[in-house]
Parts: C-alpha cells; sequence; structure tokens
C-alpha cells in the first residue's frame, strides 16, 4: 500500500494550523490518487519518530478515512470517517477536487482538512494560521521575499534584486519590483531585530 507523506505535526497547545495533520486534496489529485478503488495511507512525522498511519480508501464520489481511535481507558477502536468530495470544471479545462467539510452544519468546499480526532476544515477547528500571529514587519519581510524568490533571486533582501525573467511582461515585474520595495521598506524593524540579536 503506497503511503503519502502529510508533513510534520507539532505538539504545541497552541491551536495554530501548521500544528495539526492535515491533509491536501489537491496533492492527491496531483498524484492521481483520487480515482475510484485506490488505498494508501498517510502518516506524518515530529523530531524523526513516524505516526500513524491512518488508512485512506477512495471512491466515486467520497474518501473514507479509517484509524484506531483510544478511549481513556486504553480500549482501542476503528474507526471510518468518510468525507465527501465535489468536482469543478477548471477555466481552461479539466476538474478540480474539493473537500466538503464533514462537520454538521458546514460543508464548506475545501481543499484542506485538519486532524484533531475527526478531519474537518480550519474554520470548523478555530485553527489560526501562523501569519495571523505576525507582526506587521515580519509579515512584510515575508512578502518580500515571496516576490524575489518569484522572480528567481533569494530571498535576502540586501542582494540586488532579481532581473526581469524571461517571458515576463515588463508591467508586471515593475509592479512586483514596487511591491517588494514597499514590503522590504516596512519589514526593517524586524530586520534590525535580527541583525540586533545575532553575535
Amino acid at each position: 500500500m503506497p503511503v503519502i507523506e502529510s508533513g510534520e505535526i507539532s505538539h504545541s497547545s497552541e491551536e495554530r494550523a501548521s500544528h495539526h495533520l492535515r491533509v491536501d486534496v489537491r496533492q492527491w489529485q496531483r498524484k492521481g490518487v483520487l480515482r475510484p478503488g485506490q488505498n494508501f495511507e498517510v502518516q506524518w512525522s515530529h523530531d524523526k519518530k513516524v505516526y500513524g498511519p491512518i488508512e485512506v480508501h477512495t471512491e466515486l464520489d467520497r474518501v473514507v478515512f479509517s484509524y484506531r481511535r483510544w478511549d481513556d481507558f486504553g480500549r482501542g477502536e476503528i474507526c471510518d470517517h468518510p468525507v465527501l468530495l465535489e468536482w469543478t470544471l477548471c477555466n481552461y479545462g479539466g476538474r478540480r477536487a474539493w473537500f466538503l467539510c464533514p462537520a454538521n452544519g458546514c460543508g464548506r468546499r475545501v481543499g484542506l482538512l485538519y486532524f484533531k480526532g475527526v478531519f474537518l476544515c480550519r474554520k470548523c477547528y478555530g485553527f489560526v494560521y501562523d501569519s495571523q500571529n505576525e507582526s506587521p514587519s515580519n509579515r512584510a519581510l515575508r512578502r518580500a521575499q515571496s516576490i524575489r524568490m518569484k522572480l528567481g533571486g533569494s530571498t535576502n533582501i540586501v542582494e540586488p534584486f532579481p532581473q526581469k525573467p524571461k517571458g515576463m511582461h515588463w508591467s508586471t515585474y515593475l509592479q512586483l519590483r514596487k511591491e517588494a520595495k514597499q514590503a522590504a521598506d516596512q519589514s526593517w524593524p524586524s530586520v534590525q531585530r535580527h541583525l540586533a540579536a545575532d553575535p
């Protein structure tokens, strides 16, 4: 049975999305494992220790997660947790898969589900993104670095700005350069704190 890696899990008490196992239906679609009748496993790791696995079985319009749940007395039982799929047409052809959040009263169409006993969407669990706890200067620094990487440069904002990639319109490049400069200017408090922390 093939294994789908789902990333690292953390054991922090903070309810952040990045601290929990998540499954990405877009990744599964790219890997071609959403065809009916597929069976694979999801596992995750923390501090080089592997957790799981959770078995996944695909059907025509849903996936079924199977895993062992333990009660307070150490008794385990196998739980089958079905999640419906929905397919939408893409603008340039093809179809895109979505999970429908199985929480009562939700049914939201999402690309990611998170695991904390059952698979639900981020909003149903009330998880926040790491970026929601970032300072404005840290968020600006990430934005400036992201633009540089998109243009083929490094994340170092003191290096010369990357050249225009071949095939990119000049208007797009100049707009990105302007956004990167504004973000870099806003990020200086964060950069200065980082420099001050270096020995």
